[in-house]
């Protein structure tokens, strides 16, 4: 990210009223794009979603335990609980 001289970029009137609330300081302005949500791009969020989805399925449909799930997909017991019994 490159810096700007804010008197290049904005009109003066502007620049004063910026300078009302914070003057002196590094201010960043974001993109106006839209963000995008956490794992989209990367795909995290589809690879959690599905694995969560197996292993609910595998808790209910072929009767897996809890310390069996941990085990298989190397997590705590606390975090195959709230996988598993979340709404």
């Amino acid at each position: 990210m490159k810096y700007r001289k804010a008197s290049e970029i904005f009109p003066d009137e502007l620049l004063k009223e910026i300078q009302r609330y914070s003057s002196g300081e590094l201010v960043y302005i974001p993109k106006a794009a839209e963000r995008k949500k956490w794992g989209e791009d990367s795909g995290a969020k589809t690879f959690y979603v599905q694995r969560n989805s197996e292993i609910r399925s595998k808790f209910r449909r072929e009767k897996k335990g809890i310390p069996e799930l941990a085990a298989e997909y190397h997590l705590s017991e606390e975090t195959v609980r709230r996988i598993v019994y979340r709404q």
